[in-house]
């Protein structure tokens, strides 16, 4: 059965939650603060996330941007069309406002969980002769296999995802953090320089771009 993360710092709507999401065979887990929820997250990878807004420390539009690959669900007080409209944008998949139908909030999230299943991840990413295996994490250039550090591997995989588009350097740093914490912003030219380096050497061509003062991006040309 499906897991679910559900962050929200009032603990009677969180055992109020607990207790149906149980009763409807659900796995459930539980975080109080924006800081608990990134604590389990680095051990646990939920099916999906109910994210209250006003939580302490880290609040929930600060920890959404941090949430990759896992549908949220945010359950909020705060019922403002401009705040719903820039979560959904932000990358929420849904918005239900307190006080909540039980019912409507089981359909929603079995709405979601339905999506989810249905669409599922691709295991291999690609952009033009370099194959990147999510499961393996092999890595190949014209199905010649390139052998990556991991934070070589964090990199690639997030300038794939987001091909032809320029990743600043701050969201490099933040979206691999969870993969290589080690990674700093003065040795993040060093890791994309080998990585380059170790890509063109397979094909003769370099892949990756950099953008002078911003960041790097998959492209076939220099911006």
């Amino acid at each position: 059965m499906s897991r679910i993360l559900v962050v929200d710092d009032d603990i009677h709507i969180s055992n109020l939650l607990t207790e149906v999401l149980t009763r409807e065979g659900y796995t459930v887990d539980n975080a109080f603060s924006g800081t608990e929820a990134l604590l389990v997250l680095s051990g646990n990878k939920p099916d999906l996330i109910l994210l209250d807004l006003m939580l302490p420390g880290l609040c929930g539009e600060e920890l959404l941007p941090k949430i990759r690959d896992i549908p949220v669900i945010v359950v909020s007080a705060k019922a403002d069309v401009t705040d719903k409209v820039g979560l959904l944008l932000g990358g929420a998949v849904d918005y239900i406002t307190k006080p909540f139908s039980i019912d409507e909030l089981l359909a929603r999230i079995q709405v979601q969980l339905r999506r989810k299943n249905f669409s599922g991840t691709p295991s291999v990413l690609s952009y033009r002769d370099i194959s990147l295996n999510l499961e393996t994490h092999e890595v190949s250039v014209k199905n010649v296999r390139v052998r990556l550090t991991r934070t070589e591997y964090a990199i690639l995989k997030l300038l794939i995802q987001n091909a032809e588009k320029v990743v600043a350097k701050l969201t490099i740093l933040e979206q691999i953090n969870e993969d290589t914490p080690d990674c700093t912003e003065d040795s993040l030219k060093i890791h994309v320089y080998n990585l380059r380096k170790k890509l063109k050497s397979v094909s003769g061509e370099d892949y990756i771009s950099a953008v002078w003062g911003i960041g790097f991006m998959l492209s076939e040309k220099s911006p």
